[in-house]
């Protein structure tokens, strides 16, 4: 990039120029404009920010600037002095500095009106950004279509460590996206500390770059950070990691300015006011051993991905802000190269926004009604609407079936099928004639895509193009768009899907449509994207996800319907077989950990990625929505395990799917995992209703209120499936509250094959112990074998061991780890030798007991022969 002579000159020169000017321009004034210059200059804020009146009183010529370069800067504090010099009505020092700073050259004049170029560069991204391109390529003005999504800033993960007190802390909640929201992203953390990095996370589709648009555009329109930040830029990681050549980082600030002969060198020169959107950092490759060091200069020459790690790891620029979006699927990775981030997560639409959503989209009123209405009557679609992106693909598909007189009327439940549906809508109005073109083009789109995806490759080349007889097709005009991308010599011509989940759902497609005798070669085929490495894991996780819901019979028929090609079957089995050998290969990690960490150990060497493995499985069967299929995957997980992994609502749902599948003797542990807190519905009351109620109104009507729904209630309700075949439930370290109590307790009554349950280091409330004790004493309740480790209930214990006398199933109860005063030990003794009690074996490991206490033990061990108590002291007692 060409630099003028003054941004090529160090920060050392300008600073010394900058003072010498300084210094001769403050000479030239009598002492009585001197101290009319401090007087106007105490009332000069530059940015909200004016020096303090402290600094200037009484100061000759040299102190005064050096306190003014030590507020301002250099540079700004002789713009700032030109400024102060008018307002002190010292106008002929004033014009004789204006020309002094024009003899040193355009550019270096410019750089000290930046105040005013900054509004020229608001106004540039307002205009600008005031559209966005939708995936079908039209645009729409932001403010029109933006629709506040649910945003998450972390502080609530869960952490195995110390117990906490036995109530439930406050839930971390989601707030919509309001100007208010997004200013809270860089707010002050618990210790007082403001971050400078915000990693902004969330699955695919989830909107994460719309609100980094929105974030840009608000900032533009005064109305965020208005006070904090001169200039925010906008870089878009995947097109910066493919730009053919080397670019600085003030190259890439002067591609968005409106002109190249911008301030580039003082835009830089206070790092502090400046914002950084690196929007898709999930792009990034993992640092290889050739790579070069991160940049430390924003006027050095280099890869894409040097001068992003130096952004992103502070070596560029360190007192810059950097809003950072990513999906979240390997976020440990990510983070890693982050200087201290401060963490949110884009959580998509609430139901309100929904149809605020759908009215944006149609503008009709009734039409945008009758779609809304047409959606939610399908509880699942409606469900999976709190993607953005999804819910644009529905609108779209709506929009089109609603011109032709249809409505919606396939049942769409999975991601999978939504993105089907909506590319058959694509390809529908092909003539029939066309068909067997339209196929082979399909077919050859999506090699393309899986090429790119295996590559890292978003963006395409003419060559390519051509090379695969795609060029000018009916594919590349619905499903690739055109851009232009500044090359070294000239502009180059690049295609890209019209949205990065499309390649992965084309990739996903390209292993299911097999050209009849092309036989692909080994790393081409399904078993090499399932076997990817964990590295690798994390970037084909929504390819891994499309193909098992492609796997779905009624998806493979939709395929044959469509596009006119067969799926083979062996590829469903090659599939099945991988999966099941997952639970193999967990079971033998599992193995061998268990000799390296014992139970409760707080140290992990599993990556946070490789602990929410597990969970990303069940996603894939979820994606399949065949029941049998999931089954038969399920016989090779016989435990699922998922630790230290924040559930959100879509998460329980997954789960839940999965629970309702399982096989006889499936076994299912949580531990040490959050949970996200439950969807609240609140409706408005009338106006009476509300009068009454201020007035008195009945007591009793406030007790027959319906209790809400705990987080895991679908879970606990999966269980009670006559198809679940789940056999042991545990929850370990999951701070269960009272209404995740109840619910389990209603679960408990009527699960047909639950007959372990273990309920270790909860800090359950008396409340909570007390309704599970009801749900265990009830005659349908099938649990055999109880474990519980709570040793912050002393007293509360009486209502679970109250249940011995009258449960008709357990058999074997393990206290260990509780604590039992002598007078709960009396009144287990009396409950144990109950008529009522059908208990075998009593577990008191690590229980603290006096001698009286053993004593009453032994005696009932000698009542009841056939029981048997365990504690190391027990036997050897006399």
């Amino acid at each position: 990039m060409d630099q003028p002579e003054d941004f090529c000159s160090s920060a050392e020169s300008r600073a010394a120029t900058a003072r010498k000017i300084l210094q001769e321009t403050l000479e030239r004034l009598s002492q009585e404009q001197l101290k009319r210059f401090r007087h106007k200059l105490r009332d000069m804020p530059v940015d909200g920010r004016s020096i303090p009146w402290g600094r200037l009183e009484g100061k000759d010529e040299l102190h005064l600037v050096e306190e003014m370069i030590q507020f301002y800067g250099p540079e700004l504090a002789l713009d700032v002095t030109r400024r102060t010099l008018k307002r002190a009505d010292i106008r002929e020092v004033a014009e004789h500095l204006k020309d002094q700073l024009k003899g040193l050259g355009s550019g270096s004049f410019m750089l000290l009106s930046v105040s005013e170029y900054k509004k020229k560069y608001r106004e540039h991204v307002l205009q600008q950004h005031a559209k966005v391109k939708e995936r079908n390529a039209r645009s729409v003005k932001i403010n029109k279509r933006f629709t506040k999504l649910l945003i998450a800033r972390e502080g609530a993960a869960p952490v195995a460590g110390a117990p906490e007190p036995a109530e439930e802390p406050q839930p971390q909640r989601a707030r919509r996206s309001d100007t208010h929201t997004f200013s809270r992203l860089f707010g002050r953390d618990e210790e007082g500390q403001r971050p400078l990095t915000v990693l902004l996370q969330g699955p695919a589709g989830i909107g994460k770059t719309m609100a980094a648009k929105k974030i840009l555009y608000d900032w533009a329109a005064g109305k965020l950070y208005h006070d904090q930040v001169d200039f925010a830029f906008f870089l878009p990681c995947r097109e910066l990691l493919e730009r053919p050549g080397a670019c600085s980082l003030a190259g890439l600030v002067l591609d968005q300015c409106p002109r190249r002969s911008a301030p580039v060198g003082l835009m830089l020169s206070r790092p502090e006011r400046l914002l950084f959107i690196l929007d898709g950092a999930d792009e990034l490759p993992p640092p290889g051993p050739t790579e070069g060091a991160p940049c430390t200069d924003p006027f050095e020459e280099a890869e894409g991905a040097r001068v992003l790690s130096g952004l992103m790891g502070k070596t560029l620029l360190p007192g810059a802000r950097l809003l950072v979006t990513a999906r979240a699927t390997a976020p440990g990775r990510l983070q890693s190269r982050l200087c201290s981030p401060q963490c949110a997560e884009v959580c998509g639409f609430s139901d309100k926004d929904k149809k605020k959503y759908f009215h944006k989209f149609f503008r009709d009123e009734w039409v945008a009604e009758r779609a809304y209405r047409s959606v939610k009557e399908n509880e699942t679609l409606f469900a999976l609407c709190f993607v953005p992106f999804v819910c644009w693909i529905v609108c779209t598909v709506l929009h089109q079936q609603l011109q032709l007189g249809q409505d919606l009327s396939r049942t769409s439940k999975t991601t999978t099928s939504v993105y089907l549906l909506f590319i058959a809508s694509l390809l529908s109005p092909a003539p029939t004639a066309d068909g067997p073109q339209v196929q082979q083009e399909l077919r050859k789109l999506c090699r393309l895509a899986r090429e790119g995806l295996l590559g890292h490759r978003a963006h395409f080349t003419e060559k390519d193009l051509e090379r695969l007889e795609l060029h000018g097709s009916k594919v590349q005009m619905l499903f690739l768009s055109k851009k232009e991308l500044p090359g070294v010599l000239e502009t180059e011509v690049t295609y890209q899907f019209m949205d990065q989940s499309f390649q992965e759902f084309f990739a996903a497609l390209s292993y299911l449509l097999e050209d009849k005798g092309n036989l692909r070669a080994p790393t081409d085929s399904v078993g090499a994207l399932l076997q990817a490495d964990a590295e690798q894991r994390g970037h084909l996780t929504l390819t891994t996800r499309f193909l098992f819901g492609l796997l779905n019979t009624e998806r493979m028929r939709d395929i044959k319907h469509h596009f006119g090609c067969v799926v083979s079957e062996h590829v469903k089995q090659d599939v099945l077989r991988w999966m099941q050998d997952q639970g193999h290969q967990r079971a033998a990690l599992e193995g061998t950990k268990e000799t390296e960490a014992p139970e409760g150990s707080e140290e992990l060497e599993e990556e946070e990625g490789e602990l929410n493995y597990p969970l990303e499985l069940l996603y894939c069967l979820y994606e399949t929505q065949e029941d049998a299929f999931v089954r038969q995957a399920l016989r090779g997980l016989p435990e699922l395990v998922l630790e230290r992994v924040r559930l959100s609502r879509m998460d329980v749902v997954v789960l839940s799917y999965c629970v309702r599948c399982c096989p006889e003797g499936q076994a299912l542990r949580l531990a040490s995992c959050g949970l996200a807190p439950a969807q609240e519905k609140k409706k408005k009351k009338s106006l009476m209703k509300r009068l009454h109620g201020s007035l008195g109104g009945s007591s009793s009507q406030a007790t027959t209120k319906k209790p809400q729904a705990s987080p895991l209630r679908s879970l606990f309700e999966a269980m009670t499936d006559k198809h679940c075949g789940l056999n042991s439930l545990t929850l370990c370290r999951c701070k269960l509250s009272d209404s995740v109590c109840r619910d389990l307790s209603e679960a408990l009554r009527e699960a047909p094959t639950l007959t372990e349950l273990g309920l270790l280091h909860n800090w359950l409330s008396e409340a909570g112990l007390r309704v599970l004790s009801e749900g265990l004493a009830w005659p349908q309740c099938r649990v055999k074998k109880l474990r519980v480790q709570q040793p912050s209930l002393q007293e509360a214990l009486q209502y679970l061991i109250g249940l011995l006398r009258q449960s008709p199933a357990l058999t074997t109860l393990d206290l260990s780890d509780c604590q039992l005063p002598r007078p709960m030990v009396t009144y287990l003794c009396a409950v144990l030798q109950h008529p009522g009690c059908r208990l075998q074996t009593l577990s008191l490991t690590s229980v603290e007991l006096s001698k009286q206490s053993l004593q009453e033990l032994q005696e009932v061990k000698k009542a009841k022969p056939g029981l048997v108590i365990t504690h190391p002291l027990l036997d050897s007692h006399p």
